[in-house]
């Protein structure tokens, strides 16, 4: 079980030519004749926050000192910025954990146009069906809820390692994509009549029904894409699959974040995906970590042992985020894609949604080391700026996102 693992880390390192076609200046071209890399966008968030002590830098700008916490991401410190006095202005504890991509809690996205709609669903829904599917959602554990949908519906994540594979390489039996052909065609015709009937209904009500309906309305169009999208791509080959492959049996032994790091790296070098996600849950366990519980070690009452303890755990998360980065070199992609990590919650022991720590990585950005924003309650800079900023380098021409006052004007994202 060992040696798979060891071969699937040394094939990614050396599959950037079968999977994703590097830049070849010597062939001539000019840059009118090169089409434009396709932008990808990866969010990682992790429920429990980051001990802001061990996080945060004392010293600003790229000099700035590393902290027991960003210490696994030396390497690739010039590729990164991590910010400081950034959030969303949410209070909750872990219920505003849930507006980490989104600047919005459920309960409060009715009069907003997009509701809750999360960062990485936005980009998904400007991807459509470019590629097989627009955007791959994994997390640890369940309970997970960092991606929301334009009409509020959480994503549930894939937490199956096993799963996610098969999703990619493993391509169904005729009979069985037969069968889900019919299904898919059904379920149209079902959204075809809800439809109509849907419209018919909207003059007879009056305006706050009618907005519930719209809601509704918006719900039925986003499965009507996700149903066209699925037939699209149904008959399609899948890539064949450059690692072997992953069974059930493996969640025993390996370390899933490992893997579903390895999984998002592969989904993106053969453009099954432009926008994945990974998700830590509260109950986060891993075998390389003999610990008692995460969110009992997170309330840490400012005893050192537990402070210890999350360190631990926090460089053992930065430390899989840092080989992800080497990855997304290795297969020269990384300047195409831009990462978001962190978190909704600021210190877990105190369930602060309050100055989050957040960091960007690659993108083919002008990066800044560690960028201080302002603190004063006037001159604040929300989050969702930053969001807003992400999706137009995306690619995504909008002008508000969530919360948003604007884009991030203390760092350009061109």
């Amino acid at each position: 079980m060992q040696q798979a693992s060891i071969d699937r880390r040394r094939f990614l390192q050396g599959s950037a030519i079968a999977l994703a076609l590097p830049r070849l200046e010597s062939l001539g071209r000019t840059a009118d004749e090169v089409p434009a890399a396709p932008r990808r966008l990866v969010c990682v968030g992790n429920h429990l926050g980051f001990y802001p002590g061990n996080f945060f830098p004392q010293t600003e700008g790229v000099d700035y000192i590393s902290t027991p916490t960003l210490k696994p991401l030396e390497t690739h410190r010039n590729d990164l910025t991590v910010f400081s006095n950034l959030d969303h202005e949410l209070n909750g504890g872990h219920k505003a954990v849930q507006g980490f991509l989104t600047s919005i809690k459920k309960e409060e996205a009715s009069g907003f146009p997009t509701k809750n709609m999360s960062l990485d669903q936005a980009a998904a829904e400007h991807v459509g069906s470019a590629t097989r599917y627009p955007s791959i959602n994994t997390g640890i554990h369940q309970g997970t809820d960092m991606c929301w949908t334009r009409a509020g519906v959480h994503v549930p994540p894939v937490n199956n390692p096993a799963a996610l594979f098969k999703a990619l390489f493993v391509q169904s039996p005729q009979d069985s994509r037969d069968l889900e052909l019919t299904r898919l065609k059904d379920q149209a015709s079902i959204l075809d009549a809800l439809r109509e009937s849907a419209s018919a209904l909207n003059h007879t009500l009056n305006k706050a029904d009618q907005n519930k309906l719209d809601q509704y309305l918006t719900s039925v169009r986003d499965v009507e894409r996700q149903l066209q999208m699925s037939r699209e791509w149904l008959n399609r080959p899948k890539p064949d699959s450059p690692i072997d492959a992953i069974h059930e049996d493996e969640r025993q032994h390996v370390d899933e974040v490992a893997l579903f790091y390895d999984l998002m790296a592969l989904a993106l070098q053969t453009d099954s995906t432009r926008v994945a996600t990974l998700e830590t849950g509260m109950g986060f366990r891993t075998n390389e970590l003999n610990l008692e519980s995460y969110h009992a070690i997170s309330h840490h009452g400012k005893s050192e042992g537990r402070i210890d303890q999350l360190q631990v755990i926090e460089s053992f998360l930065t430390t899989k985020l840092s080989d992800f980065i080497t990855r997304l070199k290795d297969a020269e992609i990384f300047e195409d894609t831009l990462i978001v990590f962190g978190s909704g919650m600021s210190d877990g022991s105190i369930h602060s949604n309050r100055n989050l720590p957040v960091l960007l990585a690659g993108g083919g950005i002008d990066h800044q080391g560690h960028l201080v924003c302002p603190e004063q309650s006037h001159q604040r800079v929300p989050l969702a700026n930053l969001w807003l900023s992400t999706l137009n380098w995306f690619g995504l021409e909008v002008e508000r996102f969530g919360r948003s006052t604007g884009t991030f004007t203390p760092m350009k994202l061109g």
